[in-house]
């Protein structure tokens, strides 16, 4: 069987390839690359196993005109940059000890030992350069089912890695058939190791998070989570009952990770967001309890937010949103308010003349932003 796609036939990815084969190394795509290539999804990017040394990955890079940088020497990861993409080029590897996310590794490893030590069967598949599959773990069956299971004994898996807890959700709600439910052995190892996920980085967390989240459907995901106690050390107070209604409530239309997160719960301490992400939640959050109309919405939050806004306020409620709702918030996020503060001076001055634009403000949103200026001076007693 052989894999395929402009990201294998690609001229930067045959030379790094053959930059190795031709000096008698293997060279192996493996990973993400190949599981999404056989899944038909795209590829984002390209990792290449291989068994020449990491300083061997270099000398051979400079000799043939290409930037090798050591992003991962320790263990054994070398950045190859060629046409202007990165590719890592990791040596075959077996870990000795592992200690959470930090191992001890020793080179010179099979391709079995390599394999071995990945997270999911369907993770630890190989191509050639010219294509042709390398399974040397029968994870093939398992992709083919989209049926997610550790490689080995899922307890050794985890505590190599207490990220891959989170990972096997997230890849389980990307990757998985939904029809079917997730593992029953690896479910039990997750809920067993779930209270090591406060030992991990609030960044990792977050980007698993947020991977998760942006799933087609994470709603069986998360609630396979709650059930084995796995959601509660990442977003404490989590409620996930909404959110499978929000999910049919988008449709075809899926929305972003922050409109999801933000019917799960109301805080988001333990996670690491920027700035712009957490004021973005807290407004979306705070419109859940309020009671302006689409068009309203549109003009406070903007088109994006204000949709984030109305689909989990309807998904709270679980009542759907009115018929023509997209067209009023774009209405009200491309509408003007009226009045400019130069309309109220001099005659208004200061805290009263913020006072009399919040007031104008709020009666032209709840008149459903139909108000003329004259209209809302008259208001005002400033006609």
């Amino acid at each position: 069987m052989k894999v395929s796609g402009d990201w294998l036939d690609n001229p930067a990815t045959q030379s790094v390839m053959g930059m190795l084969t031709g000096a008698g190394y293997h060279a192996l795509a493996v990973g993400g690359c190949v599981r999404n290539a056989l899944l038909g999804v795209p590829v984002a990017d390209v990792d290449i196993a291989t068994d020449a040394l990491p300083e061997t990955v270099s000398r051979l890079a400079e000799t043939a005109g290409l930037k090798a940088v050591p992003t991962g020497i320790a263990h054994g990861t070398v950045t190859v940059v060629a046409g202007g993409e990165g590719f890592e080029v990791t040596t075959f590897r077996h870990d000795e000890e592992s200690f959470g996310r930090h191992a001890r590794v020793s080179f010179g490893a099979s391709l079995q030992q390599d394999a071995a030590r990945r997270d999911f069967t369907m993770n630890a598949l190989y191509a050639q350069a010219d294509g042709t599959l390398i399974d040397p773990l029968g994870g093939l069956p398992d992709l083919q089912a989209r049926r997610l299971r550790f490689v080995g004994d899922p307890q050794a898996r985890i505590t190599e890695d207490y990220l891959r807890i989170l990972r096997f959700f997230r890849f389980h709600a990307q990757y998985g058939d939904p029809e079917q439910g997730l593992d029953a052995e690896a479910l039990a190892a997750c809920a067993e190791h779930s209270a090591m996920l406060e030992t991990l980085s609030r960044e990792r967390v977050t980007a698993e998070l947020k991977k998760l989240l942006d799933a087609p459907d994470p709603a069986p995901a998360i609630a396979a989570m709650a059930q084995s106690g796995v959601l509660l050390p990442v977003l404490p107070g989590a409620q996930p009952q909404a959110l499978p209604v929000l999910v049919h409530l988008e449709g075809d239309k899926p929305g972003g990770w922050l409109r999801r997160l933000a019917v799960l719960t109301t805080e988001v301490e333990t996670l690491r967001l920027s700035k712009a992400e957490t004021r973005d939640f807290g407004k979306v959050r705070d419109a859940f309890s309020g009671i302006d109309s689409p068009a309203a919405l549109g003009w406070r939050l903007g088109w994006r937010l204000g949709c984030d806004a109305l689909l989990g306020r309807a998904a709270l409620l679980e009542t759907p949103p009115a018929p023509g709702w997209q067209a009023e918030v774009m209405r009200g996020a491309q509408a003007d308010f009226p009045l400019k503060p130069r309309d109220l001076m001099p005659m208004l001055l200061g805290p009263d003349l913020g006072r009399a634009l919040a007031r104008a403000q709020e009666h032209w949103l709840a008149q459903d932003l139909k108000p003329d200026r004259a209209q809302l001076l008259a208001l005002l007693g400033l006609a």
